[in-house]
């Protein structure tokens, strides 16, 4: 919670459905940031 509000305290905009989509950019926004950083494991070679 405390990351989405980095992303402005309060929701701009002035209807509801406006507000669901307002608040699911920041959430897809988030999730790209937290993607970006997670380190990806790739196997280097197969045992047998």
């Amino acid at each position: 919670m405390h990351c989405l509000k980095r992303l402005g305290e309060r929701v701009t905009a002035r209807t509801f459905e406006r507000q669901v989509v307002e608040l699911h950019v920041r959430v897809a926004v988030l999730n790209r940031f937290s993607q970006i950083g997670r380190p990806q494991t790739v196997p280097v070679g197969a045992v047998a």
